[in-house]
């Protein structure tokens, strides 16, 4: 939200964080039917004088009980699988952590890159004559919509409100100020972007207006890495 007023937050439906609880349903399910499958018969061959010992006989592979159980944990784990398919697909895609402010940059489902990042801040500006701008990023899945190098940052009205400065017209010369968003950025929609910073002390710090911060080599890597129609899941 570095170049457009917000006074509330996107409402998305915060997808990704389903897509951890599938992960976390489907890593417990597989826990499950290794220990039926593998488990369970490597304990009769360690040796001991316990007579009540599990054994992997015949007749236990056989019972109906145990059958139905291992096949519904091979119907779940395959439905989960498709789960998390559907949201990790072989494409690149980013994921922003605002809490921790790091980001998890992915290619071919494999981590790639992470670090830190700057997020909202979370602090709300008000003006007397009543307007006013809450500076958070937004939750929920994302795509890129656009992609520019060497962009030039178009100072929004709270800038000047911040500085305490008056408002000038929109299209005053005074607003276009190159060199302040880095080498690239990567815009979300709604006014909301990745970029770089001049403030590369406060990087792991909610300190932005909204949009994601990065320094200047992770912020080439993920513009080189991720194409117009990407996913970033923030959460």
């Amino acid at each position: 939200m570095e170049n457009e007023e917000k006074t509330d937050s996107i409402k998305l439906p915060d997808k990704f964080m389903k897509a951890f609880r599938w992960i976390a349903m489907l890593l417990s399910l597989i826990s499950l039917f290794v220990f039926f499958v593998y488990v369970i018969p490597a304990l009769q061959k360690i040796p001991g004088k316990s007579e009540t010992a599990i054994t992997n006989s015949p007749k236990l592979k056989k019972d109906p009980v145990y059958r139905k159980q291992i096949a519904q944990l091979n119907l779940n784990i395959q439905r989960l699988s498709r789960k998390y398919n559907s949201y990790t697909t072989g494409q690149s895609y980013l994921v922003i952590n605002t809490t921790d402010n790091l980001f998890y940059l992915y290619r071919n489902k494999k981590l790639v890159r992470e670090g830190h990042c700057s997020t909202g801040s979370l602090k709300m500006l008000k003006t007397e004559e009543g307007r006013s701008w809450i500076f958070k990023t937004p939750k929920g899945k994302w795509e890129i919509q656009g992609k520019q190098t060497n962009p030039v940052w178009t100072r929004p009205d709270w800038s000047y409100v911040e500085e305490g400065l008056p408002i000038p017209p929109m299209d005053d010369p005074s607003r276009y100020e190159p060199n302040v968003l880095g080498a690239y950025k990567l815009m979300l929609g709604d006014g909301y972007m990745i970029h770089g910073t001049i403030y590369k002390r406060f990087l792991g710090m909610p300190v932005t207006h909204g949009c994601v911060r990065l320094n200047d080599e992770d912020l080439k890597a993920i513009f080189n890495t991720l194409s117009i129609g990407s996913k970033v899941y923030i959460f």
